[in-house]
């Protein structure tokens, strides 16, 4: 029982001195923290998460059963309930991060509170667009997941698993379907991977690349658009594509080393390529109006239903680009200028490209 008890104490340790991927490593946490005492720009946008984390301390957690939101219309009971749920994402992501910075353990107690009950209750349901809610929790997890009980770390390490199992063998990916290569696609991709780095696992790493490079060269075109934006005619689908996309590409220069902002598929398109597209839209060059010649009935569906920016001709906003490009100024910096313009004179500096300044990034 003795050498049992080592071998799994050794396994944990080993573990927990692996490298976070998917958040922050010890050292980027370090700088963060720094950054935070010192810059007024960084504590700006630090600020929230404090806010946030401090209202949670004193609420309970809301996990649901099955987040069930996909192709449900606004106003919808059950789409409602599951996004009122999945609001204790940013919480935990919230109370892990200013557990992190200020090392007090009172957010840490809160963060395992919320993480353990959504892993009790919560199931998963394979479905790209409904899982890919849990993403801060998944972040959250990584930041914290060192710091768990063993018992707590299981549970939640299982719940976790659960979701990618149900990611990789969805329906949605079957051969033949639309979901196969579009944005849902690129969502299902990213949560298997940030999944998989949080767990510390090589399980997956096959698949994902396997799987990203097949999703690059079916969603990708060499002009700088994407099937998405092709089949809603809206930048809004291209900007919900390319995000994961970037999320997935960003998690696998920090685990391996590859590059998959710059790579090029064999009809020549890159998620670079995808990004430049935006450019003229996002500094006020062109206009585009959305939805305007899209082939998806659930398009005209949200418009009948007034749903917000959904109504076929409403102007693309470049502010909606900007969580996109600061994704993408991970790897090229030069898209800050572009965020500059669209933030329209506005403080443009992020959560995002702060956690670019902190990460390492790829030279070019």
């Amino acid at each position: 029982m003795k050498k049992l008890l080592l071998a799994i104490g050794f396994v944990s340790l080993m573990m927990n001195v692996k490298a976070q991927i998917v958040s922050l490593s010890k050292d980027e946490l370090k700088h963060l923290k720094t950054a935070i005492d010192k810059d007024e720009a960084y504590k700006k946008v630090y600020e929230p998460f404090k806010i946030t984390a401090d209202r949670s301390l004193v609420e309970q957690p809301n996990p649901i059963e099955k987040i069930t939101s996909q192709g449900l219309l606004e106003g919808n009971p059950a789409k409602t309930a599951s996004l009122k749920a999945a609001a204790d994402c940013n919480k935990v992501y919230a109370l892990a991060l200013v557990y992190r910075v200020s090392g007090q353990k009172q957010y840490l107690d809160k963060a395992t509170e919320f993480l353990t009950s959504w892993a009790k209750i919560n199931q998963a349901t394979g479905d790209p667009i409904d899982e890919t809610k849990l993403e801060d929790m998944v972040t959250a997890y990584d930041l914290v997941r060192s710091y768990l009980s063993a018992e707590n770390q299981m549970l939640v390490d299982k719940w976790m698993e659960s979701i990618a199992e149900s990611l990789v063998n969805s329906e949605s990916a079957k051969p033949g379907r639309g979901t196969a290569i579009n944005n849902w696609n690129s969502h299902r991709i990213k949560m298997i991977t940030l999944i998989a780095y949080t767990l510390h696992t090589d399980k997956y790493y096959s698949y994902i690349t396997t799987e990203l490079e097949k999703q690059l060269a079916v969603n990708l075109n060499p002009d700088g658009t994407t099937h998405d934006f092709i089949e809603r005619d809206a930048f809004h689908y291209h900007t919900y594509d390319i995000e994961p996309l970037l999320s997935t590409c960003i998690a696998l220069y920090r685990a391996k080393g590859k590059n998959y902002f710059d790579y090029q598929t064999p009809n020549g398109s890159s998620i670079k390529k995808c990004s430049d597209f935006m450019i003229p839209y996002m500094n006020g060059e062109k206009t585009h109006g959305e939805f305007v010649k899209s082939t998806v009935p659930f398009d005209k569906k949200r418009a009948e239903n007034h749903e917000k920016g959904y109504e076929a001709g409403t102007l693309f906003q470049p502010k909606s680009g900007i969580y996109m490009l600061s994704l993408a100024a991970y790897f090229d910096p030069s898209y800050i200028g572009t965020i500059k313009q669209a933030a329209n004179n506005q403080q443009y500096f992020n959560w995002q490209l702060a956690l670019n300044e902190v990460r390492k990034k790829p030279k070019r």
